[in-house]
């Protein structure tokens, strides 16, 4: 049990000074509710992505031994975290010294203000705690009616999928809304909605047909298969209601996956100026140049997001741009394009490297700022998340589906695709199909959800009519 406690009147104070000075700054964020907590509660917190009422899970006991190993052995160590809610949750550390408090307090409102107002945020939901809290309850109540073992089985399923989502889809949606909605929707309702603009008015099948009904085929390609899945999958009601808590809680994350050198830039930005302008003491210098230097410190062929995030700020700030609108309007793609010119590339020393073939060395290969923005851009679409979507819901007439992937010079780490392929096939029920290539060639992996194979499409019906495709072990 994760035990929390109320800040100390020393804390208190600060906290009241640090939210005065970033008020007075332009910064507007919901209330913000700081407490404390022992580090190893605070990675218990983390595992949990911050919400300790989640659901129970084995992942994330795993997560909570990766992350309290890294503590225990000096390897990582986590300052703060901080919750997307009204009322805004974050928690500091107990062993923090009282500058990294400050610090992390003054970091803590530069998100607050991003979660509140960027427009990649407007469409999640503002009470997930409690949404967290109800979808623990009813997983909860899943294990007491099915067994644990059953849950936790299909539930890894779901989690195998939960990057399988339109990640733009909940914007589309907030930007149609013309009409605040008198009564507020239910998480449900919400989902349902977001999979009928998906899918473009076609009607919903029912949930109870039998296993040979003819297949529902998107009229255009579905980047959202989860929430396909959730429809139009021959499935029991308690199933299915797991799929649209793996769904709804994916959503909620995005918004950070797609912003994360933005938001991290931008609360770095604000914690770096009300230090260095309003908080610090003569005797406070060197802590906080040692702490913040650590976070924004870059490793060699890594990209930090709090380094590249302030500096595109402090940046912006220089060319005369207007920063609240940046943090208003852009995600992590799209502050990118609107900022980085050659003289920022050259002033961060910004690089393409590849490995020598001859020496097998990791050599820089351009320093042309073009091909080194256009080479970040595409590694951020979508999050970072390969781009899936469903394409064929009846493939070949035998109920079958076919996804394909967003090939953009990045191949699939094959193993771990027909993995999760394989997931897919054991929700649908049915052979699951997925185009993409490799090594040049375009190439297509099928399952049943078993066993996996591989075929260059080029002759993928001559092939497997000869039996000649690779099969692996499933």
């Amino acid at each position: 049990m994760v035990r929390t406690e109320p800040l100390p009147p020393e804390l208190r104070a600060q906290n009241l000074e640090i939210e005065e000075i970033a008020r007075s700054a332009g910064l507007d964020f919901f209330q913000v509710i700081f407490e404390l907590l022992d580090a190893r509660d605070v990675n218990a917190l983390a595992a949990y992505t911050g919400f300790p009422v989640r659901y129970p899970s084995w992942r994330f006991g795993m997560e909570f031994e990766r992350l309290d190993k890294g503590y225990s052995w000096g390897l990582s160590k986590i300052y703060e975290l901080v919750i997307n809610n009204d009322p805004t949750y974050a928690y500091l550390v107990r062993s923090n010294s009282q500058m990294e408090q400050k610090l992390v307090m003054a970091h803590v409102y530069g998100h607050a203000d991003f979660f509140k107002n960027n427009i990649w945020f407007q469409p999640t939901e503002r009470q997930m705690v409690s949404v967290m809290a109800d979808n623990g309850v009813r997983v909860r109540r899943y294990i007491d009616t099915y067994g644990q073992e059953t849950v936790e089985r299909f539930l890894d399923m779901a989690l195998a999928l939960d990057d399988m989502i339109d990640p733009y889809l909940p914007l589309r949606e907030h930007r149609k809304r013309k009409a605040p909605v008198k009564r507020r929707a239910t998480p449900l309702e919400r989902a349902r909605r977001s999979l009928d603009a998906t899918f473009a008015g076609r009607s919903r099948p029912e949930p109870e047909k039998e296993p040979n009904r003819e297949a529902p085929s998107p009229e255009r390609p579905a980047a959202d298969l989860l929430g396909f899945l959730m429809e139009a999958a021959d499935l029991p009601e308690w199933q299915r209601d797991i799929l649209h808590i793996v769904r709804s809680e994916a959503y909620y994350f995005v918004p950070q996956r797609m912003t994360k050198i933005i938001n991290e830039g931008w609360a770095s930005f604000w914690h770096s100026r009300i230090m260095t302008r309003s908080l610090l003491g003569a005797s406070d210098v060197v802590d906080f140049a040692d702490c913040h230097s650590g976070a924004t410190a870059s490793q060699p062929g890594q990209l930090n997001p709090y380094k590249l995030g302030i500096e595109l700020f402090r940046y912006a700030e220089e060319k005369g741009m207007d920063l609240f609108r940046l943090r208003a309007v852009h995600n992590d793609v799209s502050f990118i394009d609107a900022v980085i010119d050659e003289e920022f590339a050259r002033r961060s020393n910004l690089f393409l490297y590849q490995r020598n073939p001859r020496s097998g060395r990791m050599e820089i290969a351009d320093r042309d700022w073009r091909p080194i923005k256009a080479q970040l851009l595409s590694s951020l679409t979508g999050g970072g998340v390969p781009q899936i979507e469903l394409v064929d819901a009846d493939h070949e007439g035998r109920g079958e589906l076919c996804l394909r992937h967003h090939f953009d010079g990045r191949e699939l780490q094959l193993d771990q695709a027909g993995e999760t392929l394989k997931q897919v096939a054991r929700i649908w029920k049915r052979p699951c199909h997925l185009l993409t290539q490799a090594e040049g060639s375009p190439l297509r992996l099928s399952t049943d959800g078993e066993e996996i194979s591989r075929v260059e499409t080029a002759e993928a019906a001559e092939d497997a009519a000869e039996g000649g495709d690779d099969r692996l072990a499933g």
